[in-house]
């Protein structure tokens, strides 16, 4: 069963835009950021400026994976892919790499603001995957809304 599709559309339509645009504001702010490299963060060590710019491909990385899935979201609200194509690996949400908030303390506070944000928007986006992939194993119904399958809960219980 389609994962995306257990939710009320105009609820995930709302919800994949909201991130959607948290997502790319967000990339454009490291992008902004990142584009001066390690000097512009005042880096002059060089184990320092190694750090900044792992940290750098770290986030990035992030975010492109939530754009990824935000962009097969839509393009599935809209059609242009099919519900089954969804569970396909190439439409899920990547692995990217947690950051060791030891090994980060010392870079600047821009970093670390970009590392928390773009680590929380990710988790956020992982925890949505693994819900409706949670809904699709319980096999809840597409046409249902959730007030129905809370329903359908309680009668199975007693």
């Amino acid at each position: 069963m389609p994962f995306a599709a257990i939710l009320e559309p105009g609820l995930h339509r709302r919800l994949v835009d909201s991130l959607y645009v948290e997502a790319m504001v967000m990339a454009d702010e490291a992008r902004s950021y990142f584009d001066g490299g390690p000097d512009s963060g005042g880096i002059s060590d060089p184990l320092r400026r190694v750090a900044y710019t792992c940290e750098s491909l770290k986030i990035t990385t992030r975010l492109m994976h939530v754009i990824a899935w935000l962009l097969s979201q839509r393009a599935w609200q809209r059609g242009e892919i099919a519900e089954t194509d969804l569970a396909d690996d190439r439409h899920r949400l990547g692995h990217a790499s947690p950051t060791d908030l030891d090994e980060a303390a010392d870079l600047p506070f821009p970093v670390r603001a970009l590392i928390g944000g773009s680590q929380d928007l990710y988790d956020r986006v992982a925890r949505l995957q693994d819900r409706l992939d949670s809904m699709m194993l319980r096999g809840a119904p597409l046409d249902r809304s959730p007030a129905h399958a809370l329903m359908d809960r309680l009668l199975t219980a007693f």
